[in-house]
């Protein structure tokens, strides 16, 4: 039910879709039990014009049963279609608009599944599972109301036919492919998640030797999932395999009932009985695979909730996170973070840290150290993004939120495919292009700026791929400048720049009188290394801490001359 109403499915298509499927598998049945009918009493030889009511409507049966069949396709895919872009909209909502401290610890291949994958399970449960359900219910009753008027033993083998084939052979089949699906989600799963290491970080795999492992380990990933896939469709094979056992039992039924009524019933009776079941259990053929939809969906359902659970936002609610690029923060806002201990979890925790008890209009704070040191997961915790394992971290002066004022910019942001300037506005909704192009100048990229052939205006079809490493460094560096939060916090801001011009932008983001970043705004810079003399207030060496954690005076500065008076 939840699953529902988190793809807004209304009442009125589903019975719309369920009507006319059923009418598809009754035009089916209509047609057998009438054409049962017109062979029996055509072989009494009657005047033809007696029989020219049911050719016709055999001929119109016949077109009815595929018409109906098509429009009920439209019927359901248009509702599924829809459902399905409700629900993805609902996810993205929930994941931007939930809770920061959850979103940031989500893989990219774990939306791309939740999004993806588990949508379209919901959605197929709608079209292939929740559609044929409803119309074998309708199906079934007629055929057993038919069965039971030609003859109360037939209505009585035809219904014991639908519980096996409509009910027992389904539920089985749902129950012993469940483990097959399972290994096969789990298997998918690891494939994708390795697939997305490979595509976000192929070079650097390539760098460190590891990639052909992970390619083996993609590939075997990708040999379960095949494996437990095969297991899976067996069983829904032996499964498939009761209808036609079924309806063989029920001919033989209705072919011995018919032998011993031949004497009391007319031609036409025993015919409509014995061609009767070929019939009936029609619409029971996809009810094995629509048991299977039902129960994956079930599943993805389950996976989806889950995170929109986790993300603080209830799966049906919408929230304005419009707001989030106009920080209402006064001149005096400052970054308050009291004896704060960071990490994403208590065995790897770093803190408390010096330097970083305010950060108030104009601060420049820079943090340096090697890989894992704790560099990013202290960003994040600045930005509320994380929340810290001791300590507070607040916004003092004026009335706004930490995530009103604090803006984190991450190592690995994305490149849209969409025009430079859309690239740009998602960091400030509300900027000019004159605002883009001085952003743009300032971060050095200038003349790319001019030498594109429709200046603002030009697509990046392939998003990062567009542009190279450096130029996608100072995109996003432009982003920091566009943006109007008075306090931002960088990862790795000059990553894949060349060592002078990483250097040289170290130096104006740390210098407030650079114009690079307005200098009322503050600024905390996480780098690996940095340029001597910067105009840093405060330099903090990450490693120092962590090696010396009681003697916050190595927390000061990485070199002492590094320091203003």
């Amino acid at each position: 039910m939840r699953a529902a109403a988190l793809l807004g499915v209304a009442p009125g298509p589903v019975l719309r879709s369920v009507a006319l499927g059923s009418a598809s598998s009754l035009s089916a049945l209509a047609l057998a039990v009438l054409s049962a009918w017109l062979i029996t009493r055509a072989w009494q030889m009657p005047p033809v014009l007696a029989l020219s009511v049911a050719v016709t409507s055999v001929r119109a049966l016949g077109i009815s049963r595929a018409l109906f069949r098509y429009l009920e396709r439209l019927a359901t895919h248009d509702l599924a279609l829809d459902a399905m872009a409700t629900a993805r909209s609902r996810i993205y909502a929930a994941v931007a608009g939930g809770s920061p401290s959850y979103s940031v610890t989500l893989r990219r291949s774990e939306i791309v599944s939740r999004a993806g994958d588990d949508i379209e399970e919901i959605g197929d449960a709608l079209i292939r599972g929740l559609i044929p359900l409803g119309s074998a219910v309708v199906t079934a009753t007629f055929a057993v109301g038919v069965g039971m008027w030609v003859s109360p033993w037939l209505g009585s083998a035809v219904a014991l036919g639908w519980v096996v084939a409509g009910v027992l052979a389904p539920v089985l089949a749902a129950v012993g492919a469940a483990r097959a699906e399972r290994d096969d989600r789990c298997a998918r799963d690891d494939a994708g998640e390795l697939a997305a290491l490979l595509l976000w970080h192929g070079p650097e795999m390539w760098v460190a030797g590891r990639r052909e492992e992970l390619l083996a380990a993609a590939r075997a990933a990708q040999l379960r999932a095949v494996r437990a896939a095969d297991c899976g469709n067996a069983i829904r094979s032996w499964a498939a395999a009761a209808v036609p056992v079924v309806v063989g039992a029920v001919v033989l039924v209705a072919c011995l009932l018919a032998v011993g009524m031949a004497d009391r019933v007319d031609a036409t009776t025993v015919g409509v009985l014995i061609l009767l079941p070929l019939s009936a259990f029609e619409a029971a053929s996809g009810l094995v695979d629509a048991a299977r939809h039902l129960w994956l969906s079930r599943q993805a359902g389950a996976r989806v909730l889950a995170m929109i659970d986790c993300s603080g936002v209830g799966s049906t609610e919408t929230r304005d996170i419009s707001s989030v690029d106009r920080p209402t923060a006064t001149g005096d806002t400052a970054l308050h973070a009291t004896a704060v201990r960071f990490g994403y979890s208590a065995h790897n925790a770093v803190g408390p840290i010096c330097g970083i008890e305010t950060i108030g209009p104009g601060a420049r704070i820079a943090v340096v150290g090697a890989s894992g040191c704790g560099k990013t997961s202290l960003l994040l915790t600045l930005a509320g993004l994380l929340p810290p394992l001791a300590g507070t971290v607040q916004v003092v002066g004026g009335n706004a939120a930490a995530g009103e004022v604090v803006r984190y910019f991450a190592e690995d942001a994305h490149v849209f495919a969409t025009t430079v300037r859309e690239n740009l506005l998602v960091a400030n909704g509300s900027a000019t292009d004159t605002q883009c192009a001085d952003a743009l100048g300032r971060v050095g990229l200038g003349p790319w700026l001019t030498g594109l052939p429709d200046g603002l205006d030009t697509i990046l079809a392939a998003g990062t791929e567009a542009i190279s490493a450096g130029q996608r460094r100072r995109l996003l560096l432009a982003r920091v400048v566009i943006n109007p939060a008075p306090i931002v916090l960088l990862d790795e801001p000059c990553e894949h720049l060349d060592r002078t011009d990483a250097d040289r932008l170290h130096r104006e983001l740390l210098d407030r009188d650079s114009g690079l970043v307005a200098g009322e705004r503050a600024v905390v810079v996480v780098a690996h290394h940095l340029p001597a003399e910067t105009a840093a207030d405060v330099v903090i060496d990450l490693d120092a801490a962590r090696a010396d954690p009681v003697d916050q005076l190595t927390t000061k500065s990485v070199a002492e001359d590094q320091i203003p008076a």
